[in-house]
C-alpha cells in the first residue's frame, strides 16, 4: 500500500481494539517516558492535523480529521492512565 509499519500498526490501532492500542497509535511503546510521549504526540497532530492536508481533497481531511481526533483520545487515555497534567 505504501504506507509504512508505524503509520499502518497506528492506523490499525484505531480500528482493532487491542490492549495497549493507545500506545499503538502515539506510535510510541508502554514504557516510553512521559517527555518521549509528548514529543511523539506533537509530532503526529502536526503530521495528521486536518488543516494541514485540506488541500488534498475532502476525502483526505476527512479521513485526517478521524486520526486526529483517535490521536487526540490515545493520549488522552494515556495520559490519564500516567497521571499526566
Amino acid at each position: 500500500m505504501g504506507i509504512n509499519t508505524n503509520d499502518f500498526e497506528s492506523i490499525k490501532a484505531m480500528f482493532v481494539k487491542e490492549t495497549g492500542s493507545a500506545y499503538q497509535i502515539l506510535e510510541v511503546s508502554p514504557d516510553a517516558s512521559d517527555d518521549e510521549l509528548k514529543k511523539a504526540y506533537r509530532e503526529l497532530a502536526k503530521k495528521y492535523h486536518p488543516d494541514k492536508v485540506s488541500h488534498l481533497g475532502e476525502e483526505v481531511k476527512m479521513a485526517a480529521e478521524e486520526k486526529f481526533t483517535r490521536l487526540n483520545a490515545a493520549y488522552e487515555a494515556v495520559k490519564e492512565e500516567r497521571g499526566m497534567n
